[in-house]
């Protein structure tokens, strides 16, 4: 199955957080409400807002963070996908 966001939603995979640091502690997750992050599998094509059209900002591919409680929980081929508005993402992760 596929789906195709409209409008200004993205669909998104969610990605683990790792709790675990490179020497093998283990993190303790102390704020509930933390962004999450993920990738996204594909983007609307944009809305009209006030006449005027809405372009995407994030691209298929990106790795973004987004609000925990943002967007809805679906399942596609048995595999967990948010979709959220554009609006709901906190920013692109980059390696610049």
């Amino acid at each position: 199955m596929k789906i195709k966001p409209i409008f200004d939603r993205v669909l998104i995979k969610p990605q683990q957080i790792e709790n675990v640091t490179k020497s093998g502690i283990m993190l303790m997750s102390s704020n509930k409400a933390r962004p999450e992050i993920g990738k996204v599998v594909a983007v609307g094509d944009g809305e009209n807002f006030d006449g005027n059209k809405v372009e995407m900002k994030v691209r298929v591919g990106d790795t973004v963070i987004f609000n925990k409680y943002a967007g809805a929980d679906v399942k596609i081929d048995d595999v967990d996908h948010i979709i959220l508005r554009q609006i709901d993402i906190i920013g692109v992760i980059t390696n610049e």
